[in-house]
């Protein structure tokens, strides 16, 4: 298409700038306010941020929260993904359809739709006092298991899109071959099927993951200012208290976990197929 790679880079130029200008500067000035003061470079806004019991307990939720749901979207995307695949084509195209259907649905009216469903009033709570499992409303909104049920419905099509494109892609005969030579279930799923669609699990797990750390609408509005998330703290930081210094730190601490989340499970797939 191009003579050589200096016509195609040339060409390229225009949108690399642009992309530079728009979003990698601001967010390189962001993210130097960690390390300024009025006295030049330092580390004492991380200093000050993790020497805050409350900011260390909000780290550790967001971390142990985004791991928790991209294993279970994971564990549930295998089976569905399974499901799905084994489907003939047009009820594949439509289940395909259905899943990607509440991405379609903006997720301000998603989240809002959980509250009717976990409120204390909700459909959950009116179901368990019918059928006289509760006496009272249980306390299920503004909770770390509502964050958790409102991440896991947001991201998980993202995790059944990715695995089915994987099992696409996977050899019809090596499950029946594995099946026939006496291995149960579990073997092939670790040793055949895992290996050979890593890179879907690879892709899944990342957005699952990168997105759990830095969803705001969900865990403002399920877990409200009681069960505080490092996107909802960052929120505080910059329109209650104006400190620019700890909303950088949060935003670093999100950027470098986002992108050790997706090394990681590189590292992991690729120590996986080599066994």
């Amino acid at each position: 298409m191009f003579n050589n790679r200096t016509e195609a880079m040339w060409l390229a130029l225009p949108a690399a700038l642009f992309a530079a200008l728009v979003f990698l500067v601001p967010v390189i000035l962001l993210l130097s306010e960690g390390f300024r003061s009025t006295e030049g470079w330092t580390i004492a806004p991380w200093i000050d941020f993790f020497s805050e019991p409350m900011n260390r307990t909000v780290f550790w939720r967001t971390l142990r929260l985004g791991l928790e749901v991209t294993v279970v979207a994971a564990i549930i995307g295998y089976a569905t993904a399974w499901a799905i695949v084994g489907l003939p084509a047009n009820s594949k195209g439509r289940m395909i359809g259905l899943i990607m259907l509440p991405m379609m649905i903006s997720p301000v009216a998603r989240t809002y739709a959980w509250i009717v469903i976990l409120g204390r009033t909700g459909i959950i709570n009116q179901a368990l006092q019918t059928v006289g499992l509760s006496d009272a409303p249980l306390r299920i909104l503004f909770t770390e298991t509502a964050i958790f049920i409102g991440l896991l419905q947001l991201f998980l099509p993202l995790m059944v899109i990715s695995l089915i494109s994987a099992l696409e892609n996977l050899p019809k005969d090596v499950v029946p071959a594995a099946r026939v030579l006496g291995a149960s279930w579990f073997t092939v799923f670790w040793k055949i099927i895992l290996p050979l669609t890593k890179e879907g699990l690879v892709v899944g797990g990342t957005l699952v993951f990168t997105g759990s750390l830095t969803a705001y609408i969900t865990p403002a509005i399920l877990g409200g200012s009681k069960v505080l998330m490092l996107e909802t703290l960052l929120y505080q930081h910059v329109t209650v208290s104006n400190n620019f210094a700890a909303a950088s730190v949060i935003a670093l601490i999100l950027v470098v976990m986002s992108f050790a989340a997706n090394i990681l499970l590189k590292r992991i797939a690729t120590v996986k197929g080599k066994k």
